[in-house]
């Protein structure tokens, strides 16, 4: 049997999705079957959370889905209620979430979900592989909320369970609160109106978090379908269930079907496949969500995940459209590093994000000079404007203090506010504070300069200070490894030693290495022998008196652990990047890699073979996924791994 942690995701490209766990239980609050982005990709509200799937036959009861309530007894954690005796499924892996589940008497029923891209539209339906002369019936009961993704609903009696009369057979709509979008379902069966509030449901996954976990749920009747045919089951917006009926569902289901396995199989790994979830709407142009189920677009996340979610698979249309999109958001020298799910401004509190976007820049524009693809000139203008914009600006100093110093590496920080992507921070209090001038920053700095400098000599100037500055500034002779942050705090001379994966970055993961020969090999070592583990590396060493192995608990617990010893996966990709080089790339070192640590990072953290990553794992073995469960920047790392970094010589 399934884990009840194992989850499945749908996108649909415009910021919403259907997700839950593939043991059929919804853990989350984020679980739900019908979500929709209001402004895409954000302003996501939860429409359908799920539903209630029950088979009669021949005088039996046999429930096809389950449900998590709070308990009522004393010393009980959770109460998992069936409405007959349990299931038994298996998850099919097919191209879109797939269940069978038996009957008892020889006969199945094949249950399937799948959200076509861009639409806000979810297909559910049922088969029956014989009748077996027993009249067999399915009766499915939908929950409804209407409600922000990140907020819960409780019984309230404002819930309006009344459905809207359609003129047209097998339609019905629903809006339980006024102001909030409405939901169409669209079926073969017939629906009934049984009005009921469904108390309790616990989602232990909120609970394990230290959050909120409870939950009502309004059903305002019942689908029945009689399975002389395949059940169908559609929940969508007005527009996107369009000229959808009783008549025509079938057809309708069929082209959309036929539509996405095509889609779906012409991605040429796992891995292509599910990186389309993370592509987006937004406004005219394309966007980058950084993970499911919580995570809207995050400027850093977006440049690193681009280099193999679009660059890597050969979306070269949708990458230029990403930057294109981003790059109108320049101000003071700076990108967003998140826009927000409402109206309120964006925030401009990451120092690195703005360098990750040249970055990504001149890895789109090396793809295209081999794809022998000439971009337009007026996306070029606006995408090289930004770039030096952003020159500019941190060289003259822009908001919290970031600047070019005299030794022309990049000083950056101010009480309060966490700047890199080490970035936890629990009320007031900073984890991971790196005020000065921490060494990935300089990476991407003196990368970015040296990109810059390709159309500007002043900047390729500076890079070359800037690179001497940091070969003379930051090794640790006695760790054989980067200082962390020099001049930190703004004070000169002092040094951070702590031993985390940053310093991968001055040897892989960007364009230009700026260690070489037995510094870069002593880098690497070190980092071998201290972080890495199957999952990815650690974010500090085991043996630092501030390291953490474990993520769980409340905020305060998981967030000052988040880059104490956490694992990212994403930083797979500059350590193996810098293994490979330190190896000097050769076709030998090409094959280990890929043996010894991208083929271990997708058994460990993909054992379903879904083609998603999990955002974060625990530093202590057996290192348990944790965080957000569809990770963009873990996915799109392995891809460049994959697809780039160790690609077959020639």
């Amino acid at each position: 049997m399934m884990k009840s942690n194992d989850e499945w995701l749908e996108a649909d490209g415009l910021g919403g999705f259907a997700s839950y766990t593939k043991a059929g239980t919804r853990t989350r609050k984020y679980h739900s079957l019908f979500l929709v982005s209001r402004k895409p990709p954000t302003d996501r509200r939860v429409l359908v959370n799920g539903v209630d799937a029950v088979v009669e036959s021949g005088g039996d009861r046999l429930a096809l889905t389950s449900q998590t309530y709070k308990p009522s007894a004393p010393g009980e954690t959770s109460v998992v209620r069936y409405e007959g005796r349990p299931m038994s499924f298996e998850f099919d892996g097919s191209l879109w979430p797939t269940w069978k589940y038996d009957l008892g008497d020889g006969r199945t029923i094949e249950h399937s979900i799948m959200v076509p891209r861009g639409s806000p539209l979810v297909i559910l339906s049922w088969r029956l592989s014989s009748r077996n002369g027993k009249p067999t019936r399915l009766v499915v009961r939908p929950f409804l909320s209407g409600r922000d993704y990140h907020s819960l609903q409780h019984e309230n009696p404002a819930f309006n369970f009344k459905p809207a009369t359609d003129e047209r057979p097998g339609r019905w709509g629903f809006q339980p609160y006024a102001g909030e979008p409405g939901v169409v379902a669209v079926s073969n069966g017939a629906f009934k109106e049984e009005p009921y509030w469904y108390r309790g449901f616990l989602y232990t996954q909120e609970r394990e978090r230290g959050l909120e976990d409870t939950e009502d749920l309004g059903t305002p009747g019942t689908f029945v379908f009689d399975l002389e045919s395949e059940a169908i089951l559609v929940f969508g917006t007005d527009g996107a269930t369009e000229g959808m009926s009783a008549s025509s569902i079938e057809d309708r289901v069929s082209a959309l079907r036929s539509t996405e396995r095509s889609r779906r199989l012409a991605a040429p790994s796992l891995l292509a496949r599910a990186a389309s979830a993370y592509i987006a709407d937004r406004g005219a142009g394309k966007t980058i969500l950084a993970g499911y189920p919580w995570f809207t677009d995050w400027g850093r996340d977006t440049f690193i995940s681009l280099r193999g979610l679009c660059i890597a698979t050969g979306r070269l249309s949708e990458a230029r459209q990403v930057l294109a999109q981003w790059s109108g958001a320049v101000s003071q020298g700076m990108l967003p590093n998140r826009f927000t799910d409402s109206d309120e401004a964006p925030e401009f509190n990451s120092v690195d994000a703005s360098l990750w976007f040249i970055v990504a820049v001149h890895d789109l524009r090396a793809a295209e000079k081999r794809a022998g693809f000439v971009p337009s000139t007026v996306e070029e203008w606006q995408i090289n404007a930004a770039i030096v914009a952003i020159l500019r600006g941190y060289s003259t100093g822009t908001r919290h203090g970031i600047r070019m110093d005299q030794d022309h590496l990049l000083a950056a920080g101010e009480p309060g506010v966490q700047l890199t992507w080490m970035d936890a921070k629990v009320g007031d209090h900073v984890v991971t504070p790196r005020i000065g001038k921490p060494v990935e920053i300089q990476a991407l700095w003196i990368n970015a300069l040296r990109i810059g400098g390709q159309t500007d000599s002043r900047f390729a100037e500076w890079a070359a200070a800037a690179e001497k500055s940091f070969n003379q500034k930051f090794w640790n002779e006695s760790a054989h490894y980067l200082y962390d942050v020099v001049d930190a705090d703004h004070v000169a001379g002092r040094l951070d030693g702590c031993i985390r994966p940053n310093a991968l970055f001055a040897v892989g993961g960007l364009p230009y290495q700026l260690l070489h020969g037995d510094r870069a090999r002593d880098v690497v070592a070190l980092a071998e022998a201290k972080l890495l583990t199957p999952a990815g590396p650690r974010s500090l060493a085991p043996d630092d008196p501030n390291y953490r192995g474990t993520y769980q608990g409340g905020v305060w617990s998981r967030d000052t652990a988040y880059h104490q010893g956490t694992v990212w996966p994403y930083l797979m990709g500059a350590f193996v990047e810098a293994w490979v080089r330190s190896r000097e790339r050769s076709p030998e070192a090409l094959r280990e890699a890929r043996q010894r640590f991208l083929e271990p990072l997708i058994t460990v953290l993909d054992p379903t073979r879904s083609g998603h990553l999990p955002e974060i794992a625990e530093g202590d073995a057996p290192h348990a996924p944790r965080g957000c469960p569809f990770q963009a920047w873990s996915v799109g790392e392995a891809l460049r791994l994959d697809q780039i970094v160790l690609a077959p010589l020639g």
